[in-house]
């Protein structure tokens, strides 16, 4: 069984050694060599680009990148925890409600982030309608700031905190919800001391298929943020496309691939010592 299971395992591991860890090999390789005077490679052999991530200027990127991210992860939370709670007592009509938070991927990522653009501009939709109701007389500035990077990671990755809390929240007992009831707890209190520990792998899993994605994210802060809310996927983006620095990529790209283990590693083993 042992053979037979590596046999059938093989064509995994040569797609994932292909396509995966030879890039990865190859990003590493340049990471340690220089940027030529016109945008080539010098293989120099140093881990001088390494240290220039411990420059202030790419820490405070960093720091915006994890701040951004953590907000918008949040507020998926508390907007996709009553959202899945509402969906899993639905009865009938939750596989109607589950379609119209699938709905949204059925459109370009890009076009939806172009929408909330024209709506939030000075002459969108909002500030018109403000203006023509005369609560402001001049235009708010709702674009090209944090708010709306945030608003957009919100808006592009609500849905997956709202299924992994649904499929939880689905398979929990009502019973423990009642004997809650007959125990004397009120509502919000068997909200917090029931529900939300029964959900917790739920959210866990929303927590990472949000955070993770945010902070790689690159086009809602490109387009929403404009140049003042640059984060780590921007970064990684300008030095492959605009500075030609493939080499200071590649080390940035890499430390932000091992931030993100780390991360994992370390929700995953808190996970498993809640389980225990």
């Amino acid at each position: 069984m042992k053979r037979l299971r590596t046999l059938f395992l093989a064509p995994t591991w040569v797609v994932f050694a292909l396509l995966f860890f030879a890039p990865l090999l190859v990003i590493a390789s340049y990471s340690l060599l220089a940027r030529g005077t016109y945008g080539g490679v010098i293989p120099s052999w140093n881990l001088e680009n390494w240290a220039r991530l411990a420059d202030p200027l790419y820490l405070v990127i960093l720091l915006r990148s994890f701040v951004l991210a953590g907000v918008a992860t949040l507020v998926c939370l508390l907007l996709g925890f009553p959202l899945a709670l509402f969906i899993a007592r639905s009865g009938r009509r939750r596989n109607l409600y589950l379609q119209l938070v699938i709905i949204p991927f059925w459109t370009s990522f890009l076009v939806r982030t172009y929408a909330w653009m024209f709506l939030l501009r000075e002459t969108g939709l909002f500030n018109t309608t403000l203006q023509a109701l005369g609560i402001i007389r001049e235009p708010l500035p709702l674009l090209y700031n944090h708010g709306a990077v945030i608003l957009g990671l919100v808006y592009g990755y609500l849905p997956f905190m709202v299924l992994p809390l649904y499929a939880t929240l689905e398979r929990m007992d009502p019973a423990l919800v009642e004997a809650a009831a007959d125990l004397g707890a009120r509502p919000w209190s068997a909200l917090w001391r029931v529900v939300v520990p029964v959900s917790a792998p739920g959210i866990r899993a929303g927590a990472i298929l949000v955070f993770i994605p945010c902070l790689g994210a690159y086009l809602t802060p490109d387009l929403m943020g404009g140049g003042k809310s640059i984060m780590i996927g921007n970064l990684v983006q300008n030095q492959f496309t605009t500075a030609r620095d493939w080499p200071f990529g590649s080390a940035v790209s890499l430390a932000l691939m091992l931030v993100v283990m780390l991360l994992l590693m370390a929700l995953v083993r808190r996970g498993e010592e809640g389980l225990l």
